[in-house]
C-alpha cells in the first residue's frame, strides 16, 4: 500500500522556482571594490577611478614591469619546469628570499634559522593563515588594529577566530598621526595582546610614524609583552627604497623578540592577480620555528592545500638574479617617484586655486593612498558632479592619478570644499 505521508515539500517550494537558497539576501558591494563597479557603469568620458589600490601609468593603464616580463620569459624557456604541486609551505627559494628581503640578508633571525616562512595567497592569505595560527596556538586571542585601517583587516581576523579591538592612530584635525593616543591605547592593552602594525605606507591614511616614534612603540610593546603582527604591502613602493621601507620591521627583529610578518608582492612587483605573498613568524629559537612551521602546515592544508607556483616563481627568479633584482629596484623607484610627483602636482593645483584649508598633508603622507579629509557628502558630490570615484572615507589612490587628471580632481575638490562644507 502506498504511503499516505509523501516527503514534505521544501519550505522554499513554489518560491523563486523552489530554490533552497530563496532566503539568501543580496549582499552589499564591497566598499572598496564596489567603487570600481560603480565606475565601470558610468558612461562619462571624464570619469576617474581613484578607489582602486593598483598602480596605473601616466596614461591610466595597468603596468606589467619589464623585469616581470623578462622573468616570465626565462621561466617559459626552461624545458625542465613542470606544473606539479608545490609543498604545503610553497616554493622554498621564494620563502628564503622573501624573508631576506624584509628582514635583511644579515638578519640574525635568518642566520640562526629562527624564522618560519610559508608562501601564502598574497597579503590577505598571509594575514588569514597567521590569524588562524594565533587563534589555535597563542594564549591571547585579542588583536588590536589601528583606527582606521584597511577594510579587510577586521573581517580577516574575526573569521580567523580572533577578537578585534582598535587603537587610536589617525588624527583628523592634523591629518597626521595621533601618537599620544596610540601610546595610551597600547599601554592600556592587556599583556600579551596582538598588535597589527602597518610596516610602511599606512592604508588608508598614508601616515607613518617616524623612526623615533617607531622606537618608542617598540619599547612600549616589548615592555608589555605585546606581540607585533606586521602587514607589509608596500615595501619599496612607499619611498622607492626597499631597505628604508623595512626599517620598522627590522627594529623589532633586531631586539631578539618574536613577531609575525605578512608580505605581499601585489604592489611592489605589480603581481596583483598572481596572489603572491608570504607569512613569516620570527621565533626565539630554531627549534620553536620548526614546530611553528609544522603547525602552519596544518592551518594551510585544509584551507587551500598548497599555493600556486607561477607568481612565486617570478618573484624567486627576480630576487635571486643580481641583474634582474637591480632592474626591479629601478622600476620600483620609478613607480614610487611617479606617485610622489602626483602628490606634489595635486598640492600645487589646490594651492593655485586657493582651495580653503591646509593641504600639506597630501605631500607629507606616503605611499599609494592619501587620506584627503573630505567627508562622505563631499565625496558623493564629487562623484555625482565630477564623475570622480573614491571610497566614502575620502581615501584616494594617488597611483590612479595622472598629470592630465590632476586639474579635474583639483577642480572637484575645490568645488566640494567651497560648496559642501
Amino acid at each position: 500500500m502506498a504511503s499516505q505521508n509523501p516527503i514534505a515539500p521544501s519550505p522554499a517550494a513554489g518560491i523563486y522556482g523552489g530554490s533552497v537558497f530563496a532566503n539568501v539576501v543580496q549582499a552589499p558591494e564591497d566598499p572598496i571594490l564596489g567603487v570600481t563597479v560603480a565606475y565601470n557603469k558610468d558612461p562619462s568620458p571624464v570619469k576617474v577611478n581613484l578607489g582602486v589600490g593598483a598602480y596605473r601609468t601616466e596614461e591610466g593603464k595597468p603596468l606589467v614591469l619589464n623585469v616581470v616580463r623578462r622573468a616570465e620569459q626565462l621561466l617559459l624557456n626552461d624545458p625542465s619546469r613542470v606544473k606539479e604541486y608545490l609543498p604545503i609551505t610553497g616554493l622554498a627559494d621564494f620563502n628564503k628570499l622573501s624573508a631576506k628581503l624584509i628582514f635583511g640578508a644579515d638578519s640574525p633571525a635568518i642566520q640562526e634559522n629562527r624564522v618560519a616562512t610559508v608562501q601564502c595567497l598574497s597579503g590577505t592569505g598571509s594575514l588569514r593563515v597567521g590569524g588562524e595560527f594565533l587563534a589555535r596556538h597563542y594564549h591571547e586571542r585579542t588583536i588590536y588594529i589601528p583606527q582606521p585601517t584597511w577594510g579587510n583587516h577586521p573581517k580577516v581576523f574575526t573569521l580567523a577566530g580572533l577578537s578585534v579591538k582598535s587603537y587610536r592612530y589617525y588624527d583628523p584635525t592634523t591629518r597626521g598621526l595621533n601618537f599620544e593616543g596610540l601610546l595610551a591605547d597600547l599601554s592600556a592593552a592587556p599583556p600579551g595582546a596582538i598588535v597589527l602594525l602597518h610596516a610602511c605606507a599606512h592604508n588608508p591614511t598614508g601616515v607613518d610614524p617616524t623612526l623615533d616614534q617607531w622606537e618608542q612603540i617598540r619599547l612600549l610593546m616589548r615592555s608589555k609583552g605585546l606581540l607585533p603582527f606586521f602587514d607589509s604591502a608596500y615595501q619599496g613602493f612607499a619611498s622607492g627604497n626597499l631597505d628604508a621601507d623595512a626599517q620598522s620591521v627590522r627594529m623589532f627583529v633586531a631586539d631578539g623578540g618574536e613577531c609575525l610578518m605578512a608580505q605581499s608582492y601585489a604592489k611592489n612587483m605589480g603581481l596583483y592577480g598572481e596572489r603572491v605573498g608570504a607569512l613569516s613568524i620570527v621565533c626565539k629559537s630554531a627549534d620553536v620555528a620548526t614546530r611553528v612551521e609544522s603547525q602552519l602546515k596544518l592551518v594551510i592544508r585544509p584551507m587551500y592545500s598548497n599555493p600556486p607556483i607561477h607568481g612565486a616563481s617570478i618573484v624567486a627568479t627576480i630576487l635571486k638574479d643580481r641583474e634582474l633584482y637591480h632592474e626591479w629596484t629601478i622600476e620600483l623607484k620609478a613607480m614610487a617617484d611617479r606617485i610622489i610627483n602626483m602628490r606634489q602636482l595635486l598640492f600645487d593645483a589646490l594651492r593655485a586655486r586657493g582651495t580653503p584649508g591646509d593641504w600639506s598633508h597630501i605631500i607629507k603622507q606616503i605611499g599609494m593612498f592619501t587620506f584627503t579629509g573630505l567627508n562622505t557628502e563631499q565625496v558623493t558630490f564629487m562623484t555625482k558632479e565630477y564623475h570622480i570615484y573614491m571610497t566614502s572615507d575620502g581615501r584616494i589612490s594617488m597611483a590612479g592619478l595622472s598629470s592630465k587628471t590632476v586639474p579635474h580632481l583639483a577642480d572637484a575638490i575645490h568645488a566640494a570644499v567651497t560648496r559642501m562644507k
